[in-house]
């Protein structure tokens, strides 16, 4: 594989001096946003409440990771002064923004955002919360492939790290005990698309498990194995370093699904409600939230941090990277309009 220079750069910003992917998710709309709707008792969460929120999850936890991933409606201006500067920057360029139909869920970016702009505040990669299942009908993964597209080709010209979040979800009138009867099937089934999984234009992948997010099984007991060869058959079809997702499991599951998305060779992880859903329970009241974000959850990104270093495969040890980072230019202007630049420079000095 080669790399070119500003998406090897993103991808060491992301990650720890080790290569090693350990990031906050804080972009969520429904995790957040409903909670607070329901406990306000309104149609719509006051921004000053999401703010609030946010702020302190950036002011206590991203000193902790690697990465931080935010949304721009909500999140951006309201934690980028509390996000250190040494910490890197994912932006999502989709945030809610997706077309329900009957037949599947058709995604689209925020009107006029893209990679040039998240590039252009600041952002270090660009991440899209792809939703889709291999039954879909034809026009819906017409539109999802060529949205992928779209993102990547908008990636490569402005030489930032392309993120993609892979998630099945339940069409509008389907049983919810059905879909999640057939939840491992549909996560398998979908990475296993060759139009969806083309990992050319991808840096990262951004996976949720292949099974349940509750009671997981110890990956040492006697349900282990059989588990554990879920996780493998995930990763075989992942040609790109990929990174595992929380999924709203609690702290002590996550932390399982860890030990097997490692084994599995996982780079690390990029999780949100598994580290902050429990200080998130006492809002409104913000002190006694500031106080378990600052302890409690402090200490479970301790833990995922801990585990991370013991077994994550380093990004540039993926088998992707098998025969080590080779640089590429930008494009084929590249070198001229770098000339260029120079010589504006020096005329002017």
């Amino acid at each position: 594989m080669k790399v070119t220079p500003g998406k090897l750069w993103g991808l060491r910003r992301l990650a720890d001096d080790s290569g090693r992917f350990k990031m906050l998710a804080m972009d969520q709309t429904g995790p957040i946003v409903n909670p607070i709707k329901e406990i306000r008792g309104v149609d719509k969460a006051p921004f000053e409440d999401v703010a609030a929120v946010k702020n302190m999850l950036a002011k206590h936890l991203t000193k902790h990771v690697s990465a931080v991933l935010i949304d721009p409606p909500l999140g951006y201006s309201t934690t980028i002064a509390d996000i250190p500067a040494h910490k890197g920057l994912i932006i999502a360029t989709e945030w809610a923004t997706w077309e329900v139909t009957p037949t599947g869920r058709k995604s689209s970016n925020i009107p006029g955002w893209d990679g040039g702009v998240i590039r252009t505040v600041g952002g270090d990669a660009v991440k899209v919360n792809l939703w889709f299942r291999a039954d879909v009908s034809p026009d819906v993964k017409e539109n999802q492939v060529a949205y992928i597209q779209s993102v990547k080709d908008a990636c490569a010209k402005a030489d930032i790290p392309f993120v993609l979040e892979f998630l099945v979800y339940p069409f509008p009138d389907e049983d919810m005990d059905a879909f999640t009867a057939r939840r491992t099937e549909m996560v398998l089934a979908g990475l296993s698309d060759p139009d969806i999984m083309d990992p050319e234009g991808v840096d990262i992948f951004k996976l949720e498990a292949p099974i349940p997010m509750a009671n997981v099984p110890d990956p040492d007991g006697p349900q282990g194995s059989e588990t554990q060869k879920l996780f493998d058959k995930m990763a075989s079809g992942i040609h790109r370093p990929w990174v595992q997702l929380s999924g709203g499991a609690g702290p002590a599951d996550f932390m399982k699904i860890l030990k097997y998305a490692y084994r599995a060779g996982a780079s690390g992880y990029l999780a949100g409600r598994a580290i902050w859903a429990q200080a998130f329970k006492k809002f409104p009241d913000l002190a006694a939230m500031e106080k378990d974000l600052a302890t409690q959850a402090v200490a479970v990104v301790d833990e995922a941090n801990e585990l991370t270093d013991k077994m994550a495969t380093p990004w540039s040890g993926h088998a992707s990277w098998s025969d080590g980072v080779e640089m590429t230019p930008t494009g084929p202007d590249f070198a001229p309009e770098y000339a260029k630049i120079l010589s504006d420079l020096r005329s002017k000095s």
